[in-house]
């Protein structure tokens, strides 16, 4: 692997992921805002569903002091992250499918200051993803923070639903046109990569081409929070498509 350039697959990710949500940016910033309001500015951080340390990159050039423990299934998104860490002692990475129930058996540690994820629990139904919030209560430390930024869908408002949607694929129309790079195209590059083509074809193997989990409303989700043991939970920010949720324990 040696020769790789790890920060340009990173960068490389971060910017086909900005293509299907250009306020990518400003969620990470609220949701380390409220880290470091409610529990500080050297948290002990979860990285769920982490993929390449998007999260953790922005939280430790934020928060020299934090340390990160970054979990995944995904072998080619870990090996970008894997890579591009290689050298932080501050970072851990795990391996563990997040539906296997003993999943969280597999983490250096027994508790987290904050648990933090995005764009990821999409991919569970709300079964497993009920189970899952059940145990990251039992993960996050009294005082301790849960944030889940994601695709949350109000299925009460479809005229409003369908506008946004189709002025969000307008605008993302004319950024493919000037070049972006779309999620079948960018896993193409990796897949012709030398170092990335191995773990690319065990990923598609692991999850298939991509699938959608049931994406209920915010509600639902603070809901379930408090239902599994947060003491507070509610949306902090929201896109006209996806929302930042957080509970505290």
């Amino acid at each position: 692997m040696t020769g790789t350039d790890w920060a340009a697959w990173q960068q490389s990710w971060d910017r086909q992921q900005e293509w299907y949500m250009p306020d990518r940016e400003e969620r990470f910033r609220v949701m380390l805002d409220m880290v470091e309001a409610l529990v500080g500015p050297k948290p002990r951080v979860l990285d769920l569903a982490c993929g390449t340390g998007s999260i953790t990159d922005r939280l430790l050039q934020r928060f020299p002091e934090a340390t990160s423990t970054g979990v995944d299934l995904d072998p080619a998104l870990l090996a970008i992250a894997e890579g591009y860490f290689a050298d932080d002692p501050r970072v851990t990475f795990v391996t563990a499918d997040l539906k296997d129930p003993e999943w969280a058996g597999r983490l250096p540690h027994d508790s987290y200051d904050a648990v933090l994820t995005a764009t990821a629990l999409h991919w569970l139904h709300s079964g497993p993803l009920t189970t899952l919030y059940g145990q990251l209560a039992g993960l996050v430390r009294d005082g301790g923070v849960f944030m889940n930024a994601d695709h949350m869908i109000d299925g009460t408002t479809p005229r409003i639903n369908a506008a946004e949607r189709a002025q969000r694929h307008a605008v993302m129309d004319r950024a493919k046109a000037g070049g972006a790079l779309d999620w079948t195209e960018w896993w193409a590059l990796a897949a012709a990569d030398p170092v990335l083509a191995g773990p690319t074809a065990r990923r598609f193997e692991i999850y298939g081409e991509h699938a959608d989990g049931d994406m209920p409303a915010p509600r639902w989700h603070a809901d379930t929070l408090r239902t599994a043991g947060f003491g507070e939970a509610r949306a902090i920010w929201a896109s006209p498509s996806d929302t930042l949720l957080l509970a505290v324990k």
